[in-house]
């Protein structure tokens, strides 16, 4: 899988998983590359491409240029890529955060070359070997030198209530046997896709996560604190008892206080990065009743389906939805955007390549 130069390419064509029969096809790859593009234009296509998750920033004597190579695999409930790419400076996205709510993380293992990062008084650094952990609804800044990455963006509710494993490890650099053993892993994942089916993918998942449970391990730095820890996992309470609770028009900051069992103070702090506790309920709603209304076999009209997530007028729904997408209710339902497709990368196809991942990170997340 990996060809001449590092890159990572996989045979088989782009085409689309419509049907049943095509579930013992190859899974398709799609790729993105700065070469085909003019120098003006090289360095702007790159930060669009990677803007859904991070803003990049250029270093050197010529800001526009950027040789970058992407190949990125529609894995269903996670995505996985190969980055090839020049130095450059990244950032997480605060105010995109509050807005998107992308609860993702970001497992990088380093190839070639080196990365180093600071969210607030933390700062850790990684090379050739080495995986590390970023997550994007949190604040941080880095620099990466000239690298090749393989890169698994994993939506947080991929682990359910095992997600504080992972949280206690966040903007970490994993060392010892274990990271070495979760770092073979990625590399043998990319090897072997190209030979891998569509019929895999729950295989995939499974094998995915519990390599991920069994090699992240607490970090010491992490532990000194034990405050963290426990806003950590009251946190994930909190994502998972607004998720199974999302229909129900009592739903409010008292709701899960009483829940939770904790003051209304603390339950601020913990939603703060997120925009606050409503906002955070509002999105989700959101992104559940844009899931539906792009469902073809969904028949409701659009206001009993905003009815059902709490709004219960459906000119307030519609400002709400457009504020959130950029387009109304009515059009998602006449135009079919951002259908969550049944089989990987249905919805990417048709879309321009510097397009492709920031609507993957968005099909993961709802």
């Amino acid at each position: 899988m990996v060809a001449a130069g590092g890159r990572l390419v996989a045979e088989g064509p782009d085409g689309l998983l419509a049907s049943q029969g095509q579930q013992d096809g190859p899974i398709p790859h799609f790729e993105f590359s700065t070469d085909e593009l003019s120098q003006a234009d090289q360095f702007d296509a790159w930060r669009h491409n990677f803007a859904p998750m991070l803003d990049l920033t250029p270093t050197g004597d010529r800001p526009d240029l950027m040789v970058g190579r992407q190949v990125i695999w529609d894995l269903g409930c996670l995505a996985f890529t190969s980055i090839s790419t020049e130095a450059l400076h990244f950032a997480s996205l605060p105010g995109r955060v509050r807005r998107d709510a992308l609860d993702h993380w970001m497992l990088t293992l380093i190839l070639d070359g080196e990365a180093s990062t600071v969210a607030g008084e933390r700062s850790f650094e990684g090379g050739a070997g080495e995986v590390q952990l970023h997550p994007l609804g949190q604040p941080f800044e880095g620099h990466v030198t000239d690298s090749h990455m393989l890169m698994l963006l994993i939506p947080r509710d991929f682990f359910q209530e095992q997600a504080g494993a992972l949280s206690l490890a966040e903007f970490s650099t994993l060392g010892g046997g274990m990271g070495l053993l979760l770092a073979d892993y990625i590399i043998g994942l990319a090897r072997r896709l190209p030979r891998l089916t569509v019929a895999d993918l729950p295989a995939i998942a499974a094998a995915t996560r519990a390599m991920i449970l069994a090699c992240i391990s607490p970090s010491p730095d992490h532990l000194d604190e034990a405050k963290a820890p426990i806003s950590i996992m009251l946190l994930e309470r909190a994502r998972q008892y607004i998720n199974a609770n999302l229909y129900n028009p009592n739903l409010d900051n008292d709701m899960l206080c009483r829940a939770l069992g904790i003051s209304r103070t603390r339950l601020y702090r913990l939603f703060e990065p997120s925009g606050g506790v409503m906002r955070y309920i509002l999105h989700r709603r959101l992104l559940d009743a844009h899931s539906k209304l792009a469902d073809p076999a969904e028949t409701r009209r659009i206001f009993e389906i905003a009815e059902q997530r709490g709004f219960n007028d459906g000119a307030e729904f519609s400002r709400a939805f457009r504020r959130e997408f950029g387009y109304s209710p009515s059009e998602v339902r006449s135009r079919g955007m951002g259908a969550i497709p049944a089989r990987p990368l249905a919805d990417l196809a048709a879309l321009e390549p510097v397009e492709r991942l920031g609507q993957l990170l968005r099909r993961l997340q709802s």
